[in-house]
Protein backbone atom coordinates (compact mmCIF):
# COMPACT_ATOMS: atom_id res chain seq x y z
CA UNK A 1 0.00 0.00 0.00
CA UNK A 2 2.55 2.94 1.05
CA UNK A 3 2.44 6.41 1.34
CA UNK A 4 1.25 6.81 -2.28
CA UNK A 5 -2.46 5.42 -1.49
CA UNK A 6 -2.48 8.45 0.82
CA UNK A 7 -1.32 10.86 -1.42
CA UNK A 8 -3.49 9.21 -4.39
CA UNK A 9 -6.78 9.55 -1.76
CA UNK A 10 -6.15 13.22 -0.79
CA UNK A 11 -5.12 14.39 -4.00
CA UNK A 12 -8.59 12.70 -5.86
CA UNK A 13 -11.09 13.88 -3.06
CA UNK A 14 -9.74 17.38 -3.49
CA UNK A 15 -9.82 17.04 -7.15
CA UNK A 16 -13.27 16.48 -7.15
CA UNK A 17 -14.46 18.37 -4.55
CA UNK A 18 -13.03 20.98 -6.86
CA UNK A 19 -15.34 20.18 -9.74
CA UNK A 20 -18.77 19.20 -7.94
CA UNK A 21 -18.19 22.94 -6.20
CA UNK A 22 -17.40 24.56 -9.42
CA UNK A 23 -20.43 23.80 -10.55
CA UNK A 24 -22.01 26.35 -8.21
CA UNK A 25 -24.98 23.85 -7.66
CA UNK A 26 -26.76 25.49 -4.77
CA UNK A 27 -28.00 22.24 -3.38
CA UNK A 28 -24.63 20.49 -3.62
CA UNK A 29 -22.81 23.35 -1.45
CA UNK A 30 -25.37 23.44 0.68
CA UNK A 31 -24.49 19.65 1.81
CA UNK A 32 -20.92 19.84 1.61
CA UNK A 33 -21.61 23.11 4.59
CA UNK A 34 -24.02 21.25 6.20
CA UNK A 35 -21.35 18.84 6.86
CA UNK A 36 -18.75 21.21 7.57
CA UNK A 37 -20.31 22.27 10.32
CA UNK A 38 -22.04 18.87 11.47
CA UNK A 39 -18.37 18.12 12.32
CA UNK A 40 -18.02 21.39 14.54
CA UNK A 41 -17.71 21.21 18.41
CA UNK A 42 -21.20 21.28 20.05
CA UNK A 43 -22.56 19.63 22.82
CA UNK A 44 -20.17 17.31 21.74
CA UNK A 45 -16.45 17.82 20.61
CA UNK A 46 -15.70 17.68 17.01
CA UNK A 47 -13.46 14.98 17.90
CA UNK A 48 -16.49 12.87 19.21
CA UNK A 49 -18.24 13.48 16.19
CA UNK A 50 -14.93 12.47 13.94
CA UNK A 51 -15.05 8.99 16.09
CA UNK A 52 -19.11 8.61 15.01
CA UNK A 53 -18.64 9.53 11.25
CA UNK A 54 -15.84 6.54 11.53
CA UNK A 55 -18.40 4.15 13.18
CA UNK A 56 -21.11 5.34 10.67
CA UNK A 57 -19.35 5.26 7.73
CA UNK A 58 -17.85 1.76 8.43
CA UNK A 59 -21.15 0.46 9.24
CA UNK A 60 -22.27 1.83 6.12
CA UNK A 61 -19.04 0.32 3.77
CA UNK A 62 -17.98 3.32 2.47
CA UNK A 63 -13.97 3.04 1.99
CA UNK A 64 -14.25 6.71 1.05
CA UNK A 65 -15.61 7.85 4.32
CA UNK A 66 -13.92 5.84 6.00
CA UNK A 67 -10.50 7.34 5.03
CA UNK A 68 -11.66 10.91 5.54
CA UNK A 69 -12.74 9.73 9.03
CA UNK A 70 -9.33 7.97 9.97
CA UNK A 71 -7.73 11.50 8.60
CA UNK A 72 -10.00 13.15 11.00
CA UNK A 73 -9.33 10.86 13.92
CA UNK A 74 -5.33 10.97 13.17
CA UNK A 75 -5.50 14.77 13.17
CA UNK A 76 -7.41 14.83 16.81
CA UNK A 77 -4.46 12.75 17.96
CA UNK A 78 -6.81 9.37 18.18
CA UNK A 79 -4.79 6.57 19.30
CA UNK A 80 -5.05 3.31 18.12
CA UNK A 81 -6.47 1.71 21.76
CA UNK A 82 -9.70 4.06 21.02
CA UNK A 83 -9.38 3.12 17.30
CA UNK A 84 -9.78 -0.59 18.16
CA UNK A 85 -12.63 0.12 20.30
CA UNK A 86 -14.44 1.95 17.48
CA UNK A 87 -13.82 -0.57 15.26
CA UNK A 88 -15.57 -3.42 18.11
CA UNK A 89 -18.45 -1.11 18.10
CA UNK A 90 -18.91 -0.94 14.03
CA UNK A 91 -18.38 -4.75 14.02
CA UNK A 92 -20.98 -5.51 16.31
CA UNK A 93 -23.99 -3.15 14.94
CA UNK A 94 -23.09 -3.90 11.60
CA UNK A 95 -21.53 -7.99 11.72
CA UNK A 96 -19.43 -9.28 10.30
CA UNK A 97 -19.66 -7.75 6.48
CA UNK A 98 -17.73 -4.92 8.26
CA UNK A 99 -14.77 -6.88 8.87
CA UNK A 100 -13.57 -6.27 5.17
CA UNK A 101 -13.59 -2.68 5.94
CA UNK A 102 -11.84 -2.94 8.78
CA UNK A 103 -9.31 -4.56 7.69
CA UNK A 104 -8.31 -1.76 4.92
CA UNK A 105 -9.41 0.89 7.82
CA UNK A 106 -6.52 -0.30 9.90
CA UNK A 107 -4.00 -0.72 6.75
CA UNK A 108 -4.38 2.86 6.18
CA UNK A 109 -4.58 3.66 9.63
CA UNK A 110 -0.82 2.28 9.80
CA UNK A 111 -0.16 3.89 6.80
CA UNK A 112 -0.81 7.11 8.39
CA UNK A 113 1.20 6.77 11.75
CA UNK A 114 3.95 6.41 9.37
CA UNK A 115 3.83 10.07 7.48
CA UNK A 116 4.38 11.50 11.40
Amino acid sequence: MGKEIIDDFRSYRSKMNEKLLAQDNKVIKRIFNLDTNAFQDGALSGRVKEMLGLVSSLVLRCDDCVRYHLEKCHEDDLNTEELFEIFAIANLVGGTIVIPHTRRALEYWEELGKTN
